[in-house]
């Protein structure tokens, strides 16, 4: 066992070589788009879920504004949110799928498709080409990505982008701990909770992004590939 530590220590100045490569791709593929949202949520939630009802909704309502919509690339919320994005002709459904062991496979719905080998990378390219931020109802996974966003946020490293939250119900355990617990202890600022918006309407969760993007006036711009 120590020698197989030893070798894959000894391999890892090359890894960065592969690294380079999923970030050389995704960047080069993903700065072509125009506007575009990414939707984060459970990868086991089944079509007739509500919120992968939801999550079609959004989607196919962002689409139908010429924004693309972005996920990682699996079934459940992600195949949803890729499902509802496909219904518009000529609007980028991208997945950014991870290799599991387990649980994860692209979707049918993704008409861009790019496959990470590193979870750190694909969490890069998630964000760095979107302009705002869906969180659906999920797992470990999406409380990852989502604290990952909201820090992201707080410490501006990049702009306060909308980071808007699906389903009351499903979040308000959470919110309440965080306003309870985190910022009564102090552990975050008062009004960096108000960074997250909770919404129960898809039209609502549309209307945020567009309302955000009239303000910045994001340019449109629809990949050739797709108009």
């Amino acid at each position: 066992m120590l020698d197989n530590h030893a070798t894959r220590r000894a391999e890892d100045p090359w890894r960065v070589f592969k690294i380079m490569s999923e970030f050389v791709e995704s960047f080069d593929t993903l700065s072509k788009l125009g506007p575009a949202v990414t939707i984060f949520g459970s990868a086991r939630t089944n079509p007739s879920d509500p919120y992968y009802k939801a999550a079609v909704a959004i989607a196919e309502g962002l689409g139908r504004n010429k924004i693309a919509t972005i996920t990682g690339g699996g079934p459940g919320i992600m195949e949803a949110a890729n499902r509802g994005a496909s219904k518009v002709k000529g609007v980028p459904s991208i997945g950014l799928n991870i290799e599991l062991p387990f649980e994860q496979k692209g979707n049918r719905y993704a008409n861009l498709g790019i496959n990470f080998h590193y979870f750190f990378t694909r969490k890069v390219s998630l964000v760095k080409y979107s302009l705002g931020f869906v969180f659906m109802p999920g797992g470990f996974g999406t409380l990852d990505e989502l604290f990952e966003v909201v820090t992201l946020v707080q410490t501006q490293r990049i702009p306060a982008f909308p980071i808007l939250l699906y389903g009351s119900t499903y979040w308000e355990g959470l919110l309440d701990w965080v306003k309870e617990t985190l910022e009564t202890s102090r552990m975050i600022s008062p009004g960096d909770l108000d960074l997250l918006q909770v919404k129960d309407d898809p039209a609502e969760i549309v209307e945020a992004i567009l309302d955000f993007k009239r303000v910045v006036g994001v340019p449109e711009q629809v990949p050739a590939a797709f108009r």
